[in-house]
């Protein structure tokens, strides 16, 4: 069979509902001691001295002189700014000062909290507006932007010049909290000279590479292994690599074991963030009303350290123009250096903001001029060999008009539409997803491998990294592996990575396991039929190969971003109590291009759980900021979707093969999150009659906008 199997029950669903899984926190080891962080307590300050209470036989104090020779007080993600412990000032409300470790967790509490840090205060810049005025003087370099990119396309300052009408606008989205259902944490220890660390991790490979750097030690000295995590959302990708250094250095020091394991509160006040984002156009219209011109300038609030903010900001300027064949525009986007917790991945990766912000532009643009916002979207979509704002091009089918026929048809949302109002609403989002990483990337930096190992018994072990999160990718890959060999599911095995024993086949993010790893998988296990010799062990290895044809300039960021997207389109039905302004999602339409489904069932439950975080994200998940200390920090006061807030998202797909994924299969796991928010927005607009430009979109909001006293 060269063909996927039907859909499969996940291999890790039995354990993980029985309780059976064992996650980082079910893993002690004998000897082993607890650790937790003495943190910061101001936004911005000098660090003049630590006093530290009086430690019990057994505890003990870590900071950056534990560091050993040839060590560096840097975390390598992919730039080292920021420092394992803190140095002569500190520039954000829980950065690491110290750690102290011990015996017993309850003790450890009592003493950092009597632990005392001497401050000398300095003006902490929190917003974009306090970070472009360099509030206390610059944080990052001359201008406090860890990186400036402008992308131009045709000629915008003509079609500016010469439009019959011009609008501007802004936009704003918020922080958003990854609530994954397993906090953050680690343990490492030492065996006869070589470092082990067991991490909660979506990137393996990333942990052991900022272990090096920050201990001095050679690859061959680190080993990362994962057990099972309990969700990530891009919250795992960086985050861990904070702990396990400090973590291997107390290891070290003691000579013994030692974990950590963020409870609810810390994890939620200290760890990384979605980016924060101020999006505005100025956008030319000719005497049609059709759009010629958009000047775009995108703002993200990167927080103390850059993480991979420069990389978010690149996929948000891609997305800046939508689904929407704009031939001049010019987009210019900044990644701000403020004093709050350092933003990072988070799925989508920073395109949910770009399309909030051109979707509800594109919704206002038609509304300004009477026209039904479908029916105007539809008049500038992209097809297959237009133009990308990067001057590369689209080079696969584009099923839009498919999907939103279906869409149109499920939903009734023409009716629906022109009876809006009266506290009922309608709205529709269209939305793409560049898939891997951005141009190069793959090719020049990630660089896959994966490997398949036959035993004589014919059994087949999968060699490579990606980290199942919930997401089923130890399924999909042994899935792929048995349809391409025609065995049974349980002749296939996968996981947990090792970074000992695992291929490199780069990190959990960016939608590309199944589509990048998961290629790779299908032609090594092509490989290995084609050499398939019953009783003789064999092993097989791939290794990235960059599509043909396509061409990127990383410095000019020119050509082709990406080489393939997935597409999609959502509606949403909302009821809107006009008391109360709280609104009811009444029903959920999504129709996806994401090439051709692996398992229908997996597929599903990703876009469930994408519309849960994205209606979040639109109208109840806030993260309020006071002296750059987040108010909500925890699920209860956070309040995140649940499976009553809102019905099924009634999902619809449409096959559009991919020649560079396993069996045509592209990437799913960002894309069907970032179109619920402008659909949300767009249903209260049509339900009340006002014009939404930031987001959550709370009762409070809503009913501020309606003027309601």
């Amino acid at each position: 069979m060269d063909g996927p199997l039907p859909t499969v029950t996940r291999g890790d669903a039995a354990d993980k509902a029985s309780g059976a899984a064992l996650y980082l926190a079910d893993l002690p080891m004998e000897g082993m001691l607890h650790a937790r962080l003495v943190r910061a307590s101001r936004p911005r300050a000098r660090l003049l001295s630590v006093r530290y209470p009086g430690l019990p036989a057994g505890y003990f104090t870590v900071d950056r002189r534990d560091l050993p020779p040839g060590g560096r007080n840097r975390i390598l993600m992919i730039h080292d700014d920021w420092p394992v412990f803190a140095e002569e000032e500190v520039r954000f409300v829980g950065q690491t000062v110290a750690l102290i470790a011990g015996p017993d967790r309850g003790v450890l509490a009592s003493l950092v909290e009597g632990t005392v840090v001497g401050y000398g205060d300095m003006t902490p810049a929190f917003s974009l507006e306090d970070s472009l005025a360099l509030a206390g003087g610059p944080l990052h370099g001359a201008d406090n932007a860890f990186a400036d990119h402008t992308i131009v396309r045709g000629d915008p300052q003509r079609a500016l010049r010469e439009a019959a009408r011009t609008v501007e606008e802004e936009f704003r989205t918020s922080w958003q909290e990854h609530a994954y259902l397993e906090p953050q944490g680690c343990l490492a220890f030492w065996e006869g000279g070589k470092l082990t660390v067991r991490s909660s991790t979506q990137c393996p490979f990333y942990v052991k590479k900022a272990l090096v750097h920050a201990l001095g030690l050679s690859p061959a000295d680190v080993r990362v292994t994962v057990p099972a995590v309990g969700g990530g959302f891009g919250g795992k990708e960086h985050y861990p690599d904070v702990l396990a250094c400090a973590a291997a250095v107390a290891a070290r020091k003691a000579g013994r074991p030692v974990r950590i394991v963020l409870d609810r509160g810390e994890d939620m006040r200290f760890t990384c963030k979605r980016h924060p984002s101020r999006i505005r156009f100025r956008t030319a219209l000719d005497g049609r009303g059709r759009v010629t011109g958009m000047d775009v300038d995108v703002l993200l609030n990167a927080g103390a350290y850059e993480t991979c903010s420069g990389v978010v900001l690149q996929r948000t300027l891609f997305t800046a123009t939508g689904v929407y064949d704009v031939p001049n525009a010019r987009i210019r986007g900044r990644a701000m250096a403020t004093d709050t917790v350092p933003s990072d991945a988070f799925r989508g990766f920073g395109a949910p903001q770009a399309v909030f912000a051109v979707e509800m532009h594109m919704d206002h643009l038609a509304r300004s001029q009477g026209e039904d916002p479908v029916d105007f979207k539809r008049h500038h979509f992209l097809a297959k060999g237009s133009g990308t704002s990067t001057g590369g091009s689209i080079r696969d089918e584009v099923m839009l008009e498919r999907m939103l026929e279906r869409v149109l048809a499920a939903s009734g949302y023409r009716q629906k539409a022109a009876s809006g109002g009266q506290g009922r609403g309608i709205g529709v989002s269209f939305f793409l997803h560049g898939c891997g990483f951005t141009g190069n990337g793959e090719r020049d930096l990630i660089k896959a491998k994966v490997a398949l190992r036959r035993a004589a018994d014919g059994t087949v072990r999968i060699l490579a990294a990606g980290v199942d999160m919930g997401q089923g990718l130890s399924t999909a890959f042994r899935k792929i592996v048995a349809s391409v060999l025609s065995l049974p599911l349980d002749r296939v095995s996968y996981g947990p990575p090792d970074t000992d024993a695992a291929s490199d086949s780069g990190p959990t993010v960016a939608s590309r396991s199944t589509m990048v790893v998961g290629y790779l998988l299908q032609e090594a296990a092509r490989d290995l039929r084609a050499s398939w010799r019953v009783g003789e062990e064999r092993e097989v290895r791939r290794e990235y190969r960059h599509p043909e044809g396509l061409l990127w300039d990383p410095q000019a960021l020119r050509g082709d971003a990406y080489p393939t997207y997935g597409w999609g389109v959502n509606a949403v039905e909302v009821e809107v109590d006009p008391a109360t302004g709280e609104v009811e999602v009444k029903d959920v339409w999504t129709a996806y291009d994401v090439g051709v489904p692996l398992d229908r069932l997996m597929l599903d439950g990703s876009v469930h759980g994408g519309m849960a975080q994205a209606l979040g994200y639109a109208y109840l998940e806030k993260l309020e900021l006071r002296d750059g200390v987040f108010r909500q920090a925890s699920l209860a006061d956070y309040a995140v979707p649940t499976s009553m807030d809102f019905p099924s998202a009634r999902p619809d797909y449409v096959e559009n093969p991919y020649p560079y994924g396993p069996f045509g299969a592209k990437g799913a796991g960002e894309i069907v999150l970032s179109g619920g928010a402008p659909a949300f927005a767009a249903a209260v607009q049509n339900a009340v009659g006002i014009e939404a430009h930031d987001i959550p979109l709370t009762p409070e909001r809503i009913l501020e906008l309606r003027g309601t006293p």
